[in-house]
């Protein structure tokens, strides 16, 4: 982020724009809605300008720009049809540390101006550091239709009501649930209405049951975070994020999707790594009861599903035998993203009717699998946390009769930038994974092709070639094939 967002205070501060044509009416209109004092400086000034001053109080001086012009000045917009004229101002504006912005040419500015849906007080800016304009002005009009015209209303009735819930409730937290269900309820929706009278008892009724309440009521939610894209994470994840205080979160959790949750969340890691250091599960259970009995809401944040080898019955376990109440947000689980994202199909119409997933890791290092099961012809399955596993996996179900043709497809880095897809056969999953440098979070599927399921497989698909390892599809192409041994 080269652009760092912030909101500059222009109450009563002298704003300069040096130019009095289009380029200057288009800041000025903007301009015009702050409570700034404008002044314009140019040689010639367009009479929609002159109209735009008279109506809102504008300066407007004839003359061209001089350095004198920058006294007192808090802020300038160089707007002029004459670059030379641009340059001077950029220039004088730069030596003097006067914030400046060269209207279309942002490489000279040192700000530049977000587009912005104004709901005053509320304001929304979007900026796209100048790159791409077009794409601000989709993201306005998105927004624009989403926001109620008068929401500023709200925001203002707000600003005149927070010394009263401030008196009432010092507890920071019970102020924020209070706000929220304020603004996320019926009292919002009557300020909208100009419902003065419903919105005053509404007001009074929340502060009532907040100052009731004897203590602070916390609660847990377990949420699946999905394999690690951010625009896989469900809705009821992103609301449950942004309404949690504390976060408890695991390693394999991609950091960008801890940005949908409020800045001010307490966050704990608690991730394990293999064969290192981990947080033991006792730990994370107590930490998970002790922050909600605070009056907390806990988001406890794990990848893919909760309920897929997450641990997920043990700390509901926990926390429910403290008497908390416990919610569990389902997540995409990584195998049903990484089949997704290579267009895997985990199951056929009349040729596979079952699948199944296994976990390729275990506290004791035992594995009690039902290999001549897991072995047998038509069999798929995906195994997780089976990159350390391979070997014990391939001599298992290599003993226990699975050919040694049987195709296998590892996804490591499923759904996110750096990706990859490897596609073997049993006899060699080890080796495939070692000489292809497999080392990161990855799903292995048994059993499994495109072919059977008449697919060609896709571009970026990286075949593990050895003796008498690949067949050639009818249309020429290779693949591995899905008939055993």
């Amino acid at each position: 982020m080269r652009y760092f967002p912030v909101y500059f205070d222009l109450d009563g501060r002298e704003v300069l724009v040096v130019g009095g044509g289009e380029k200057a009416l288009q800041k000025l209109r903007l301009l015009a809605k702050t409570t700034a004092r404008l002044r314009v400086v140019a040689e010639e000034i367009r009479e929609d300008i002159v109209a735009l001053a008279r109506e809102r109080g504008i300066a407007l001086e004839w003359h061209r720009f001089k350095t004198s012009d920058l006294a007192d000045v808090a802020m300038v917009f160089a707007a002029h049809d004459d670059a030379n004229c641009d340059n001077e101002v950029a220039a004088a504006a730069k030596a003097r540390g006067i914030p400046l912005n060269v209207v279309d040419v942002p490489g000279q500015s040192t700000f530049i101006t977000p587009a912005i849906v104004d709901r005053d007080p509320v304001v929304v800016a979007i900026g796209t550091e100048g790159t791409a304009p077009i794409l601000a002005r989709e993201i306005k009009s998105k927004i624009e239709a989403w926001l109620p015209a008068n929401l500023g209303i709200v925001a203002a009735r707000a600003t005149t009501l927070r010394w009263r819930v401030k008196e009432v409730l010092s507890d920071p937290v019970a102020r924020r649930r209070a706000w929220e269900r304020l603004l996320q309820g019926r009292w919002r929706s009557a300020v909208l209405a100009g419902d003065d009278e419903s919105a005053e008892r509404e007001f009074d009724r929340q502060l009532d049951m907040s100052t009731s309440q004897s203590h602070l009521s916390g609660s847990v939610s377990l949420i699946g975070c999905g394999p690690g894209n951010p625009d896989l994470l469900t809705l009821k994840a992103q609301q449950r994020l942004q309404e949690a205080d504390v976060l408890v979160v695991d390693r394999l959790v991609n950091p960008a999707i801890l940005e949908y949750a409020r800045r001010d969340a307490v966050r704990i890691d608690v991730g394990k790594e293999p064969e290192g250091p981990s947080a033991a599960q006792e730990d994370i259970n107590r930490i998970l009861v002790s922050e909600a009995l605070k009056g907390h809401r806990v988001a406890r944040l794990k990848g893919g599903d909760v309920f897929i080898f997450g641990r997920a019955a043990e700390e509901m376990a926990a926390v429910r035998a403290a008497g908390i109440p416990v919610e569990v947000v389902p997540g995409i689980t990584a195998a049903h993203a990484c089949a997704a994202s290579v267009g895997l199909p985990l199951t056929l119409r009349r040729k596979l009717r079952q699948f199944a997933v296994v976990a390729g890791a275990s506290t004791d290092g035992t594995f009690d699998l039902d290999w001549s099961a897991m072995a047998k012809d038509g069999q798929a399955f995906a195994i997780y946390m089976g990159v350390r596993s391979a070997p014990r996996f391939r001599d298992e179900l290599l003993a226990a009769g699975a050919g040694p043709k049987t195709p296998v497809v590892i996804i490591e880095n499923g759904t996110l930038a750096n990706e990859r897809a490897v596609a073997a056969q049993l006899s060699v999953l080890p080796e495939a994974i070692a000489d292809k440098g497999l080392s990161g979070p990855a799903i292995i599927f048994v059993g499994l092709d495109w072919v059977t399921a008449g697919l060609s497989h896709p571009n970026k698909l990286e075949i593990y070639e050895t003796a008498h390892s690949i067949t050639h599809a009818p249309n020429g192409a290779e693949t591995v094939p899905v008939t055993q041994a």
